[in-house]
């Protein structure tokens, strides 16, 4: 679908037919920022199961929201079957469910995980990083030795699907970001096969100036407005 100058605008519930059950999501955002809240209720509601889970971390499920926050919903609801992230402190549900055999979990390094979707957006074979070499990290990893120093190979990571929270978009697609909210969905925006991106506004082509443009249209094929509507769409 990237392919299409003019991107679809849908309802975040339409978008989100297109993740079927057992399909592999990267989800932007680090703590609350550049989340696609929008996009993860509706995947919630939609109740799609099986989902191989990549997102930096799992956010929140605590005494306060029992049922867990953002993406943290997913996994409260026993949706995925697996979750690739760095950090899985503030959910502890993750950490349940992994503990008791429910959930397979993949804990990467922060730096690696962004590292390893960055090579599966550009065709890259992996790359080489001494972070992790010696731990448990590196058990049935391949560790090489360049000139003296050991190495871990972190293969690509890629998804069937990626949910961005971008700030303003064009009808083309192009996105643009504000504040820590680019985090990592730039990145994720080149390492799926669909693309499906939630913003504040859409404009019309021309509006953003070219310089701020950080992921170009070509990358995405659906947009959604945040809250569905609650900003007004002007074509």
């Amino acid at each position: 679908m990237g392919g299409k100058l003019i991107k679809p605008v849908m309802s975040a519930e339409e978008a989100v037919r297109h993740i079927h059950d057992g399909a592999s999501v990267m989800v932007g955002g680090f703590n609350y920022a550049g989340v696609p809240y929008t996009l993860i209720d509706a995947l919630v509601a939609q109740g799609t199961k099986n989902l191989h889970l990549i997102s930096n971390d799992t956010l929140y499920a605590n005494d306060e929201h029992p049922e867990g926050v953002g993406h943290g919903q997913l996994v409260v609801n026993g949706q995925c079957r697996k979750v690739t992230a760095s950090h899985i402190g503030l959910n502890r549900m993750t950490q349940k469910l992994y503990n008791e055999g429910k959930l397979e979990l993949e804990l990467v390094p922060q730096g690696s995980f962004v590292e390893r979707i960055r090579c599966g957006g550009f065709g890259l074979g992996g790359f080489l990083t001494p972070t992790g070499v010696g731990t448990i990290h590196a058990e049935g990893k391949q560790v090489l030795e360049v000139e003296g120093r050991e190495y871990i190979l972190e293969l690509p990571l890629k998804a069937d699907v990626a949910l961005l929270r971008g700030y303003r978009a064009d009808r083309w697609g192009n996105l643009t970001y504000f504040g820590t909210g680019r985090n990592f969905n730039p990145a994720m925006a080149a390492a799926a096969e669909l693309v499906i991106a939630e913003v504040d506004a859409i404009v019309p082509q021309g509006e953003i100036d070219a310089n701020q443009i950080v992921t170009p249209g070509m990358l995405v094929d659906i947009l959604v407005l945040k809250g569905d509507g609650y900003y007004a769409t002007r074509t």
